[in-house]
């Protein structure tokens, strides 16, 4: 739309930067991994991991 005004453009470009960054932070943050115990650790640090072409 021409007849928009460049600082509305403005507006809604820092409108919508901020809502994304608002939700991949969310996103971020939301996630929670699984806790491991020490024998898990254990196993895969002693396996083998030889690829055979």
């Amino acid at each position: 739309m021409p007849q928009m005004a460049p600082i509305n453009w403005l507006s809604l470009f820092i409108v919508f930067s901020m809502t994304l960054l608002l939700f991949n932070v969310m996103n971020y943050y939301s996630y929670t991994p699984k806790s491991t115990n020490i024998k898990e650790i254990n196993k895969i640090s002693s396996l083998s991991l030889n690829w055979k072409w």
